[in-house]
């Protein structure tokens, strides 16, 4: 194809505009001065600051933020279970059929849950033999394993302890409620057996609850014979001894047999077995005169609480 002449200069002639046109253009973009510059790298510098500022402050809000231990409905349970020392109010059998031999003794029957080298342990007793089993808890349902259980003997409470032994070990449903309406508030522990049993428990804190703080462990000896409580006094006391162990459980050394008049918590003496205990010590009473002996051998003192954790030791009395 042919162009013109008048085509031709035309387009010769507009491209020298053109490229003035740009040129100009391109210098205007570039005339900004160095403060100019400088201003702007600045007014960057101190957006990326600030940006950095934030992040930090949202990072540290989050960090700072306390962590929410949220417990499980078991782990819930377990704690309730374990903040109470549980005694028996009623027992009734399938369709409705009373067990006579449990409900002749229910003030005397117990349950406890604890904790031992990692496991969940409770204990029971008719007020005879001391019986420990591991349990489990899925939701509401108690799964308690085959028991063990000291050696006593108790003819007039076989009959109870063999029941309860039956109505424990297996899997039960359990739920815990709490009575508002009595003057004092009571927990109550509902307990429907494999049997169709039902035991109705009732709740009362123990002094790990009830002062929030971790026990001592001590050991005492307790003598069947009671002793009187003072040289003046009609009053007959416990008689009871404090001793220590080694690192290999040999009994290492023994205090002075001494009487006791407080109470030992969970613990019900028969007044026919000595009996060496394993008991947790609260401190009550900052401000008492505690005496300033061998901690290890210290006599029982109004300052401490002392909850059973378990009879370690029993034989009949001579």
């Amino acid at each position: 194809m042919t162009l013109s002449f008048r085509t031709l200069s035309f387009k010769l002639g507009i491209l020298p505009s053109m490229l003035v046109a740009s040129l100009a253009l391109g210098a205007c973009q570039n005339s900004t001065s160095p403060n100019e510059k400088e201003k702007t790298e600045n007014a960057k510098a101190v957006d990326n600051e600030l940006d950095n500022e934030a992040e930090a402050l949202d990072a540290n809000e989050t960090t700072d933020k306390p962590m929410t231990d949220h417990k499980s409905a078991e782990q819930t349970m377990i704690s309730t279970l374990s903040d109470h020392r549980w005694t028996l109010i009623s027992v009734m059998g399938k369709k409705s059929q009373p067990l006579n031999e449990l409900a002749a003794v229910k003030d005397e029957v117990r349950l406890s849950f604890n904790q031992y080298q990692g496991q969940d342990t409770l204990n029971y007793s008719v007020g005879c033999n001391t019986i420990s089993a591991n349990y489990q808890l899925q939701g509401s349902v108690l799964s308690v394993d085959d028991s063990m259980s000291t050696k006593m003997l108790c003819p007039d409470l076989n009959a109870a302890e063999n029941s309860l032994i039956d109505l424990m070990e297996g899997d039960s449903q359990i739920v815990i409620t709490k009575n508002d309406a009595s003057q004092e508030e009571q927990t109550v522990l509902t307990q429907l057996t494999k049997e169709e049993t039902t035991l109705v428990w009732e709740g009362q804190l123990t002094d790990q609850a009830k002062y929030n703080s971790k026990g001592e462990t001590v050991f005492w000896a307790v003598n069947a014979k009671k002793i009187s409580c003072n040289d003046t006094a009609a009053d007959m006391c416990l008689q009871v001894k404090p001793i220590t162990y080694d690192n290999q459980g040999i009994k290492s050394r023994e205090g002075k047999w001494v009487p006791f008049a407080g109470v030992i918590d969970g613990y019900h003496p028969d007044g026919k077995h000595d009996e060496v205990l394993r008991i947790q010590r609260y401190t009550v009473d900052a401000d008492a005169n505690i005496p300033a002996s061998d901690s290890d051998l210290e006599a029982p003192s109004s300052a401490y609480a002392y909850v059973l954790d378990a009879v370690i030791e029993s034989s009949v009395a001579e």
